[in-house]
Order: structure tokens, then sequence, then C-alpha cells
């Protein structure tokens, strides 16, 4: 009988519910679509690197070690030398290793030097493997693979030369030694994106005719008489590793920490990664408490609506007092609105959000490189839309025990 009565009168006032829905919609649909994003840019983080058991670079921190090797932020405060990344390369547990060169720029985006076993090795996104849209991976010395970033940013395509900066944020660029674009990958959303790749060699080539950071003054080798050294490095950044066997990470990662020679170190990506997030969580707190706080400012929305309509809704609840209807009659109606307005607002939030999911993953995947999964519901999902309409019931408190006093005192009027 109340359930009858509450739709009735809410169908009555279509309008002024219809708005206060449709505003609860809206305020649960973007908390639950900042939690999607926000568990969906902790995954993609999470997988900016993949199947990688060690990273090995100088001594250092291990989130600093990371950052500068994965995320190309930041520098290494030491090289390792190329003899230990040959011992630790023959080391019996390890299955696959691949060599890290960073320090030169191009235009702002990082240059990195590499083998093109990289390709093969470097995995994101649960064991994606690193795709080229158009050309081919590096197969001369002279050639530089781009990513998808760098491609879009500065408009380049296969074929395009590009002349690499020494250092970082350096006026001074190897103009004698120009690369050519053979290949351009696909987007990623990891460090990828804003790098460009070259060969080892390379990087040692570009090198020939510098000495201490400077360009040695009147000293200029043709590529031609380069291509005929040595090129092999003495130093690298640092150096990506996969074992044969997971039981083997630990002791590998113990035995190059202890390493004699240098002062190394070896950490497991998962782990710093961990630890990185955990720097980067506030922002992440941030992001829930502003998308609570718009909830919070449609509930109390729908409070003011129903305070707003009491006075209109005199005569209605005088009329059911007529009719027998007790004062908590006309509380629990009021309440039980309210319950089915949070409860309907949350519903149409939820449809609204896989909707939005269903029409907005792929353009996020390819503009961002951020995957959001549509998975059903979890129970912290659910637990909130569950939040929202016990919220609802909590806040029509107010305005029904008015409404149940406003009844009880026309009840006790005397009617001549």
């Amino acid at each position: 009988m109340i359930l009858r009565l509450a739709i009735g009168s809410l169908l009555a006032r279509a309008l002024t519910v219809g708005m206060t829905i449709l505003a609860i919609a809206l305020s649960v649909a973007l908390f639950l679509g900042v939690e999607k994003v926000r568990t969906g840019a902790k995954a993609s983080f999470a997988d900016t690197i993949s199947g990688t058991d060690l990273i090995v670079g100088a001594r250092s921190g291990s989130v600093q070690l990371l950052l500068y090797s994965v995320f190309r932020i930041g520098n290494a405060t030491n090289n390792l030398t190329w003899e230990s990344y040959q011992d630790i390369a023959v080391r019996a547990e390890v299955d696959w290793i691949v060599p890290i060169s960073l320090g030169d720029s191009h235009r702002q985006f990082r240059v990195m030097g590499t083998t093109t076993a990289f390709f093969d090795r470097y995995k994101y996104r649960s064991g994606q493997l690193l795709a080229v849209r158009g050309g081919a991976i590096m197969d001369d010395l002279f050639d530089a693979v781009v990513g998808a970033d760098v491609a879009a940013t500065l408009g380049y395509s296969v074929g395009d030369p590009i002349v690499v900066a020494h250092g970082l944020a350096s006026f001074t660029e190897h103009e004698d030694q120009p690369f050519r674009i053979s290949g351009i990958l696909e987007k990623t959303g990891t460090p990828v994106d804003r790098t460009v790749i070259v060969s080892l060699e390379a990087i040692e080539a570009i090198h020939v005719d510098w000495q201490s950071g400077a360009q040695i003054p009147g000293q200029s080798t043709s590529p031609d008489v380069i291509r005929q050294m040595d090129l092999q490095p003495q130093a690298i950044t640092a150096a990506l590793i996969g074992v044969k066997s997971r039981l083997q990470v630990f002791g590998l990662q113990r035995a190059i920490n202890e390493y004699p020679q240098e002062p190394l170190l070896a950490i497991l990506p998962g782990v710093a990664l961990q630890e990185l997030w955990q720097i980067v969580g506030i922002a992440e707190t941030a992001l829930i408490g502003v998308s609570a706080m718009v909830v919070v400012t449609a509930l109390i929305g729908m409070m003011a609506t129903i305070f707003s309509s009491l006075n209109e809704r005199r005569r209605e609840m005088a009329i059911f007092r007529a009719m027998g209807a007790r004062p908590r009659v006309i509380l629990g109606l009021l309440v039980l609105e309210a319950i089915l307005m949070a409860a309907l607002g949350a519903v149409l939030g939820l449809a609204l959000l896989y909707v939005g999911l269903f029409v907005g993953q792929p353009l996020i995947d390819s503009a961002f490189g951020l995957w959001l999964p549509i998975e059903p519901l979890t129970l912290r999902e659910a637990w909130v839309l569950l939040g929202v309409v016990a919220a609802g019931a909590i806040v029509s408190m107010v305005p029904a025990w008015r409404a149940y006093r406003m009844s009880l005192a026309d009840g006790m009027m005397v009617r001549i």
C-alpha cells in the first residue's frame, strides 16, 4: 500500500523527481567512472613493464632506477660498465638480457640505445609485445624507431630525417650524424610512446668525435668511416633481465647487489612499481574525495527538493491524515520516496557508466593508452551503490521528521 502511494506521489511530481534522479545518476556515474579510471590507471601503471624479472643499474634507490630506466624520468647516478654487463649476461640463471643506454634527447623526447632484442623482450599490459605501425625495426646503423607520441607530436613519417641532441635540454646537436626514421610504433600507453629508439652502436657512433661531454674542436668523422669502427659500448645505463626460473630471481638479485667489481643494484619491477604508486597515490585519494563530494552534493540536493515540496504537499498530507494515516506513515512515505529516487539514480548511473565505457573504451585506449575493462561490478562498487541508497534514506530523515511533526500538528487542529 505505502509503496503504491510512494510511486504515485513520485509520478505526480515527475519533472522535479526526474531531475533529482538524473542528478544522482550523474554523480554515481562520475564516482564509479573515477573508480574505473583509478583501477585502470593503476593496472596500466603496473603493466608498464611486464615479463621482466629484474632491472639492473648503478647502485642508487629502487624507485630512482625504475624511473629513469622504465619511465625515462631523471638520470642515472652512474653507469653500468660493459664488462659487468657481460659478466651478468653469462650467468647460468639469466635467460635473456637487454641493455639500455640513455642520456641524449630529441626535441625534449628521450633517446634510448638498445638492441633489437628489446622489441622481442619488452612487454606491457600483461604480456603484449611492441608492434610497428609503419616501417620496420632499425636495420642500418643510423636507423631510428620512434614512439607513437613522438611521431604524432612532431608530425614524423617513415623515412624522415632526425637529429639527436647531446644530453637533455641541450642546444648542441649531432648534426654530422643524422638518423632516418625506419619505423613508428603503435601506441602503448607506456613511456615507449615518448621515446626515440636507436641501436647501442649508434649511440657510440654519434659520440666518436666527442670527449668529456663536448665535441672535439675541428674533428668530424664521416659516417662511412664510423661504420668501419668497433662501436662496442664502454658502459650502459641499465639492463632488463629475464631469468630461466622464477625461483632463481632472489638469488640472482642478491648476487648482483653484492657484485664485487662495482656497486650495482638489481630491483624487481613489480615491487618498485608498488613503492612508486604509494608515492603518487595521493592523486588517487584526491580523485575519490572529489567524486564522493559530488555524490554528497546530489543527495543534499535531493533533501532540499523534499524540503521545498513539503509546504506544497501539506494538503496531500492532510488528506492522508483524514483518511486515517498515522504520522509515522507520513514519515515512512517520504523516506521510501527518497530510497526509490536514490535507487533509481544509482541504477541509471550504473547504466550511464557502462554506456560510457562501451563508447569511450577504444577512444581512451587509442588517445591515452589507458585500458578501462568492461567488467561486472566489483564488491567495492556494489557497496558504493548500496551506500548511495542508504545515504538517500538517511538524508531524507530530516525533511521526513519535519513532515511527521507537521502532519501531527495538522491532525490535532480543530476544524470548524
